[in-house]
């Protein structure tokens, strides 16, 4: 079985079929990235390199640590009432001023329990002023953020 062979079962497994409907849409679009990639003929470790790679491009994350020089920083001044400067290579990555310590505000995600309509829980997560945190450069952009319980009683507490 070829990849292309591979990807189709799965995709029919998860009831993404052709058709023109969203599923249909995203499978073509699925199949054909999978066959374009097939075409390169990569090995096992190729593969997985070419993986890692593209799978940071397309979430916009950097493939090297960020350096915090001038030409990394966009100026968002004029759409904010005070200085702010946001991260070009990683827009997660701002900073108060030309100067100012930068931060990383996805740095840290809040997950507490939490229950739907029918009483079944799922974990919710949010972000708050205490998900932002402080960067050193060079900087190597995290591939995740820190996930931290937050007991139900205090879930509605932002200040963490």
């Amino acid at each position: 079985m070829n990849l292309l062979s591979y990807a189709e079962n799965e995709l029919d497994r998860i009831g993404m079929l052709e058709g023109d409907d969203i599923d249909g849409v995203m499978r073509k679009h699925l199949l054909h990235m999978v066959e374009e990639f097939s075409k390169e003929g990569h090995s096992g470790f190729s593969a997985s390199y070419a993986l890692k790679c593209l799978t940071k491009l397309l979430n916009f994350k950097p493939l090297s640590p960020l350096t915090g020089e001038d030409d990394e920083w966009r100026d968002l001044s004029d759409i904010h009432q005070s200085p702010m400067f946001q991260n070009k290579r990683y827009f997660s990555v701002f900073k108060n001023g030309k100067d100012a310590a930068a931060y990383n505000i996805d740095g840290k995600v809040y997950w507490s329990w939490a229950k739907d309509e029918s009483g079944r829980e799922f974990k919710s997560f949010y972000t708050s002023n205490g998900s932002h945190l402080p960067v050193e450069f060079p900087y190597t952009v995290p591939d995740e953020p820190i996930y931290e319980y937050v007991p139900p009683e205090r879930s509605n507490d932002q200040s963490n």
